[in-house]
């Protein structure tokens, strides 16, 4: 089979890619069960990007739905800590072809994860770092959606230490049913843990609680196997009566790690069982610990997102018709 004119193809991993050709030098980096992503070098923008091959994007009713509200929810980010989408493709030259759909991001250097691994952060980066976190977050949240899935690897910072956040696969919208396993473990807040059915924004504090903890301290804050462990890691923490409600091991772990007294009181603040209590990303970016970063005129906010098109019942000729004229 050839390829489309101005489109060339190549296989990766077993996988055929047939992608603009623009895009040039694809290299694998990742993979997932909703698709995979090769680094590649757009020869127009002149710059290195990320491109997703999603899988099976029309295989079903349900994978025609998330292929289209990722490729919507990206396209409604435009932040400079949230990926957003830079290009948008296929392959196929008519409806009845369009099977593959390809997604174009910038393409970010190491994730959260891999930085905790290999080198201890300094009091400045992680300041600088949880910043831009709670930045992009409070972007997020005035969108009316929740990430639901905060976490190191989900977290892509470059070499100049900028960061943006990524994956909004489990994203929803704060009136939405919830469900209540979706997060990793490590950095889900006690209320979804406990499967309560109508949480908030402030989910996504906890995680950025946790991973900022992570960063100060150099490993998981919270790690356990299972639910119960986690419970029981959290119920621990909670045996001083004057500090019920947050946790005192923090002072007891973190407090000798840290220069600045203001990042436990801000970690206190984000660490609260109940979610109410909580502090909202935008009041968390007015902390004292962010006052060298903090301005209210470049901290933007976003447009509501309207879920309504997604919503929507369709057969799947409908879904990849939406998708193809990029609604």
């Amino acid at each position: 089979m050839t390829a489309r004119p101005g489109f060339y193809r190549q296989e990766l991993n077993k996988t055929v890619w047939e992608v603009p050709e623009r895009y040039q030098n694809l290299t694998p980096v990742g993979s997932g069960a909703y698709g995979s992503v090769c680094s590649a070098y757009d020869v127009v923008l002149r710059q290195k990007v990320a491109v997703k091959k999603l899988s099976r994007p029309f295989q079903s009713l349900i994978h025609s739905r998330r292929s289209y509200r990722e490729l919507r929810l990206l396209k409604h980010m435009k932040h400079e800590n949230v990926i957003g989408l830079l290009d948008v493709f296929t392959p196929a030259s008519a409806l009845e072809s369009f099977n593959e759909l390809y997604l174009v991001t910038n393409l970010m250097g190491a994730d959260l994860n891999n930085i905790v691994k290999f080198q201890r952060l300094t009091d400045e980066h992680v300041q600088f770092l949880i910043y831009q976190l709670l930045r992009g977050l409070k972007y997020i949240h005035s969108a009316g959606l929740i990430h639901r899935d905060l976490k190191p690897s989900n977290v892509a910072v470059n070499e100049d230490c900028e960061l943006r956040i990524l994956d909004f696969g489990l994203a929803r919208q704060t009136d939405d049913e919830m469900t209540g396993y979706v997060a990793t473990r490590w950095y889900r807040a006690p209320e979804i843990m406990l499967n309560w059915m109508h949480y908030n924004q402030n989910v996504d504090i906890w995680s950025v609680g946790c991973i900022m903890g992570e960063l100060i301290k150099g490993k998981v804050l919270f790690p356990g196997s299972d639910c119960i462990l986690l419970l029981n890691n959290l119920n621990y923490s909670l045996d001083t009566p004057s500090l019920r409600g947050s946790f005192c091991f923090l002072v007891q772990y973190l407090v000798h790690l840290v220069h600045f007294d203001t990042a436990i009181d801000l970690l206190k603040r984000m660490l609260v069982l109940d979610c109410d209590g909580r502090i909202s990303a935008c009041e968390a970016l007015a902390h004292p610990y962010f006052s060298q970063y903090h301005d209210p005129e470049d901290e933007p906010e976003a447009p509501p997102y309207d879920q309504t098109l997604e919503s929507k019942d369709r057969t799947l000729e409908e879904w990849k018709g939406t998708a193809e004229r990029k609604d």
